[in-house]
């Protein structure tokens, strides 16, 4: 993807550095001199200051992973810029306002609102409480070490996935799922999880669609990429044959792959229905 240059998003919370607790921990900074000042008058011990100083933040990245992150941190930021411009269009097309998201980029863990917290155990996501997506960057090494899927747009499809969370959200398919999942079993409730991510995927499709036609940077060899992430995440990969189908949250990887291409095909969101979708 051709991004170096372009425009990045303001909508975008860095909390790389303060996440995790960080030095945050222990109440505040009111906490911290007292975890401090206990431990210094001899009244504490090493515990309290891993309160104040927890042991993943004492590694400090070397100045190439800084490098590095910082340079994720551009591309994610131009990916979501390219989503606003392409979601206020289609939006605009459809006679509605698109509210932008905003995007918290994080190390380790931090507070996700009403979603409770965020980690890079848990992946990114999207949380309709305060209509963030969140991401610890460290998911692009495991999106290429883990899933294999290399090259730098497999971001830029876990981006547009999750903005496109943001768009059902404002669809109001968030508030539907939540109804939902107060009325049906797991297995049921699963079901319907698989066909909204699909449907991401599938707007995530409609995006690189538009951000092709609207400013043509994105070439065949990113698509394949993005194929390759959508392949390696897929619910069977994963699980490699040991959970139940009725297990399944996300999609197999042929549905992941094949929603994707659909939107990034027809660029029409009207055929992204897939919760009508029969074979689902």
């Amino acid at each position: 993807m051709q991004w170096l240059g372009r425009r990045e998003s303001s909508n975008v919370d860095d909390r790389r550095g303060i996440s995790g607790g960080g030095i945050a921990a222990g109440g505040g900074i009111i906490g911290i001199i007292f975890l401090l000042a206990k431990f210094l008058l001899g009244g504490g011990d090493t515990s309290d200051l891993q309160q104040v100083f927890p042991q993943g933040q004492q590694q400090e990245m070397t100045t190439e992973q800084k490098a590095a992150e910082d340079e994720r941190a551009r591309f994610v930021k131009v990916v979501l810029a390219d989503t606003e411009d392409v979601w206020d269009k289609i939006f605009g097309e459809m006679g509605r306002q698109y509210t932008k998201p905003t995007l918290v980029l994080f190390s380790g863990s931090t507070d996700a609102a009403g979603c409770g917290g965020a980690s890079s155990q848990t992946g990114p996501f999207y949380c309709p409480a305060d209509s963030k997506v969140y991401i610890d960057l460290s998911f692009a090494e495991e999106l290429k070490n883990r899933f294999g899927a290399s090259g730098d747009f497999p971001m830029a499809y876990v981006v547009a996935h999750e903005v496109g969370h943001h768009v059902q959200h404002l669809l109001g398919l968030s508030a539907k799922m939540q109804r939902l999942q107060n009325q049906l079993t797991e297995a049921e409730y699963n079901k319907y999880s698989v066909k909204m991510e699909l449907q991401a995927d599938f707007y995530a499709g409609v995006w690189a669609h538009y951000d092709q036609k609207m400013k043509n940077v994105i070439d065949a060899k990113d698509i394949e990429e993005a194929l390759n992430a959508a392949s390696a995440i897929g619910d069977d990969r994963i699980a490699q044959g040991r959970v139940s189908p009725d297990a399944f949250t996300h999609g197999t990887s042929a549905q992941r792959m094949y929603w994707f291409k659909k939107g990034y095909e027809t660029g029409d969101i009207k055929q992204g229905n897939t919760f009508d979708a029969t074979d689902l």
